[in-house]
């Protein structure tokens, strides 16, 4: 996926988690974060950051903050990001060959669940992740107690145990790490629930990406470890 009108900026501060305030070559931008989690990580003051301007000239915020540098790695931030890259990346058959058809925002259970693929062999349910959260080479998700991702995994489980595909599928929004695990430290009851549905025969993968500052793509697996 590609972004336009991207200029390179140094976080300030982010009074709330919707507006961060950034310096640029023309100044001081408030900018709307398109990330609601707590990111503490990686907005720490005097990080560089990557813009994109919005296309809406009208718009409170004139700038969308998509990326930050943590040291040697360049994380997109965008938290729409993960499921149109996964969308393209999935139409151009790299997941499922048989792939007849992508339909976004299942309704399944009580949940709304991020795509329904059809497939020769039937439907098969995704449900994707972003992940940023990265410590020593391992990262890990999710960043915050998270009931809904927890619900997400039970209803996969379900449509397994009903004879459907299901995958949890997580887009790690950087290169070059060593491995995903769920974060037990942050919700004991995500890892716990994503462990038994992995037995039950919920498919589980973790892609990193190539990421530039204007740009995310969906790059190679990364071992997943339970």
């Amino acid at each position: 996926m590609q972004y336009h009108q991207v200029v390179k900026g140094r976080f300030l501060r982010r009074p709330n988690r919707f507006i961060a305030h950034v310096e640029t070559e023309d100044g001081l931008q408030i900018c709307h974060v398109k990330n609601t989690g707590r990111c503490r990580e990686l907005l720490v003051p005097g990080a560089a950051v990557y813009l994109e301007k919005a296309a809406n000239s009208a718009r409170k915020t004139a700038y969308d903050l998509i990326a930050v540098e943590k040291g040697a790695l360049l994380i997109n931030m965008d938290a729409q990001a993960p499921n149109r890259v996964f969308q393209e990346w999935a139409a151009q058959g790299h997941f499922l060959p048989d792939l007849k058809s992508i339909q976004p925002e299942y309704h399944y259970g009580e949940s709304r669940l991020d795509f329904a693929l059809t497939t020769e062999a039937g439907l098969h349910l995704v449900e994707v992740k972003g992940v940023t959260l990265e410590e020593n080479g391992v990262v890990r998700f999710p960043d915050a107690p998270t009931e809904r991702g927890v619900k997400h995994i039970h209803e996969l489980q379900r449509a397994v145990r009903e004879g459907m595909g299901a995958t949890l599928f997580f887009v790690i929004q950087m290169h070059g790490v060593d491995r995903f695990s769920p974060n037990d430290a942050t919700h004991p009851a995500f890892g716990a629930a994503l462990r038994e549905a992995a037995a039950w025969g919920v498919q589980v993968y973790a892609y990193d990406c190539l990421v530039t500052p204007d740009s995310l793509t969906i790059h190679q697996p990364v071992p997943v470890v339970l």
